[in-house]
């Protein structure tokens, strides 16, 4: 057995990235072996991404409470415990918490040559995010 210690905190999610408070807890860190990710984050009621894509996708698993994800053109859908989602490459998206209820997923995705996971968008409106 091995019993790897956590070593990293909680971080608070850049307001950039984020509307309202979200947290983020890092699960694996991409390196010169994988370029894969994976973090948790948690989204207090109301809070939300702002509009991004992905360069390769990105898979959502849905750990607790109640959420919203969005993509552009699409209608705004519901998710919960133990629900997948599959982003594909590049599609405008956004997942949040309801007003009413906290949200955490697990994210797992991968980075780009440039290290980067995500290319961020504006900010989701109070309207986008009530369709």
């Amino acid at each position: 057995m091995q019993v790897i210690k956590s070593r990293n905190e909680t971080i608070k999610g850049p307001d950039d990235w984020f509307t309202g408070d979200v947290y983020i807890d890092n699960i694996k860190s991409p390196s010169d072996a994988s370029r894969f990710m994976v973090v948790i984050i948690h989204f207090t009621p109301g809070a939300r991404t702002s509009w991004h894509t992905h360069p390769h996708g990105q898979t959502l698993y849905v750990t607790e409470g109640v959420g919203y994800i969005g993509r552009r053109g699409g209608k705004v859908e519901e998710i919960r415990p133990g629900d997948i989602v599959h982003i594909e490459p590049g599609e405008d998206h956004w997942h949040g918490a309801t007003a009413t209820n906290f949200m955490t997923h697990i994210a797992m995705n991968e980075i780009d040559e440039n290290g980067s996971p995500a290319t961020w968008g504006q900010h989701v409106t109070d309207e986008e995010y009530r369709q």
